[in-house]
C-alpha cells in the first residue's frame, strides 16, 4: 500500500537554535498556508492551542538499524517508538503550538521545534481529556 500526502503550507523562523521538543521550546514563528487555504484557519485564535503534523523532511532515511536509538539526553538504548527521534520509520513529527496570531492565511506560534522550511501535513485543535 502506498500513501501520499499533500502539504498545505510550511513553517518560517528566524531560529536556527531549536530545542529537540516542543514541551521546551519558547521559539516563535509563522505556520503559511498554502493559497486557496486560508479559510480552513476559521476560528483558531490567539491564545489556543493546535497539533501541527509534519513531514521530517531533513532526516536521514530510516533503517532497520535505527528500530534502537540512543537517546542524546540519557545516553539510554530505547525503541524508536518510545521516542521522539526524527529518525522514523514514516518521517511524521507532531508538535503542539500556541497561537499568538491568525492573519489571512498565516498562524503565528510559539513553540517551535521545526526548522525553517519545514512542510507542514495538517493542523488540528488541541483538545484536552475530560475527566
Amino acid at each position: 500500500m502506498s500513501i501520499a500526502f499533500r502539504t498545505i503550507g510550511v513553517v518560517r523562523t528566524d531560529s536556527s537554535d531549536l530545542p529537540r521538543h516542543w514541551s521546551i521550546s519558547d521559539v516563535e514563528g509563522t505556520l503559511v498556508l498554502n493559497d486557496g487555504l486560508a479559510d480552513g484557519l476559521r476560528d483558531i485564535e490567539p491564545g489556543q492551542q493546535i497539533v501541527v503534523l509534519f513531514h521530517f523532511d531533513r532526516s536521514p532515511a530510516f533503517g532497520p538499524d535505527d528500530l534502537r536509538q540512543v537517546a542524546g539526553d540519557t545516553g539510554m538504548v530505547t525503541g524508536v517508538f518510545s521516542t521522539c527521534s526524527p529518525i522514523r520509520p514514516n518521517a511524521i513529527g507532531f508538535s503542539i503550538l500556541e497561537v499568538t496570531g491568525v492573519r489571512e492565511s498565516t498562524v503565528n506560534v510559539r513553540g517551535l521545534d521545526m526548522l525553517d522550511g519545514t512542510p507542514i501535513l495538517d493542523i488540528k485543535p488541541h483538545v484536552e481529556r475530560r475527566p
